[in-house]
């Protein structure tokens, strides 16, 4: 099976986006900065306008896109909060906020999401996981603590590519940390008695988990 024919395909049926979110990817896309992928955007649109969160928590703005996508997708949204930790991508974001009219509802908070989650109180209808991986265990812990039945949380990356299946020794010395912190995360989502989880092999794989209790 050649996966990059079935992502080609499912792409095809995507919707068109706006001309400030073509702006975005293509912006990103060259300057190498990190981006959910069409199917992956496609998939949180669909949740998002299922879920109908009020208050949603995302880790990792890095130019917007992904948040002006969840304010789209269902205007009962009352307040996206975006963490985002580097300077130059919260410039960005910035920018893409206000051109997309969307400064009220979204709130763009500066600072590294482990740290800044202790601030937070919630509860958060919805919580989209996208920053560092390695990091992705202690976000859990937080995202438990600011969410309540009901809610939901969603994780990117979790495929890493396809190295994820691999054994550690066989990932590239740099990425070993971060393939067992993924493991880790894993294990631990799929684990909590209190979520239903699914791992999801869209984009770069994702886990959806609701929170029953």
């Amino acid at each position: 099976m050649d996966n990059k024919r079935i992502s080609d395909f499912i792409r095809g049926y995507a919707a068109e986006e706006d001309e400030l979110l073509q702006r975005i990817r293509s912006e990103c896309e060259s300057a190498g900065v990190p981006l959910i992928r069409p199917e992956t955007a496609m998939f949180l649109r669909t949740v998002t306008a299922l879920v109908r969160p009020h208050l949603v928590l995302e880790l990792g703005t890095a130019a917007g896109y992904s948040a002006i996508c969840m304010a789209g997708s269902f205007e009962g949204i009352e307040r996206i909060d975006t963490l985002e930790d580097w300077e130059p991508r919260y410039a960005i974001a910035e920018a893409n906020i206000k051109e997309a009219g969307l400064t009220d509802r979204i709130s763009l908070i500066k600072g590294d999401a482990s740290e800044t989650m202790k601030s937070l109180t919630g509860p958060y209808d919805m919580v989209f996981i996208d920053a560092a991986k390695g990091q992705y265990p202690d976000y859990l812990k937080e995202a438990m603590r600011l969410t309540a039945a009901g809610s939901v949380i969603i994780a990117d990356n979790i495929l890493m590519d396809g190295e994820i299946i691999e054994s550690r020794y066989l990932v590239e010395r740099r990425d070993r940390t971060i393939h067992k912190r993924i493991r880790e995360f894993l294990d631990d989502i799929t684990g909590d008695d209190r979520l239903v989880t699914s791992l999801i092999p869209v984009g770069d794989g994702i886990t959806f988990s609701v929170r029953e209790r």
